[in-house]
């Protein structure tokens, strides 16, 4: 038997109080990372569903829209707000910017792609 551990009882105890704070602090961090996972798990269920089309506005409240989005672009600014199809076809038909990289002119049929 190869017994590494060494034969005085002080030194073994120090040993298991060592093992049991390292047995506490992993278990600590279980708990931890279950509960991170668990209120990331509601806070996506409770997350408002994705619209359809955005369309982003300017600086100033009051901004006229700066362009059109599909509601899944990852370019779209941090001013944006949902809009129906129609807000969207409207917004391209007055002249407001279409997306470059999500292309929304092209999936509300408003040009040919």
């Amino acid at each position: 038997m190869n017994d590494d551990l060494p034969p005085d009882l002080p030194r073994l105890e120090a040993i298991e109080t060592y093992l049991q704070l390292s047995l506490d602090r992993v278990r600590a961090k279980i708990e931890a990372v279950r509960r991170r996972e668990a209120e990331r798990a509601v806070g996506e269920q409770n997350r408002p569903p994705v619209p359809d089309w955005m369309v982003e506005v300017g600086l100033n409240r009051d901004a006229l829209p700066v362009a059109v989005h599909a509601g899944d672009c990852h370019m779209a600014g941090k001013r944006v707000r949902g809009v129906d199809a129609d807000t969207a076809r409207r917004a391209l038909a007055e002249g407001v910017e279409a997306c470059s990289h999500c292309r929304p002119d092209v999936e509300l049929g408003f040009v040919e792609g």
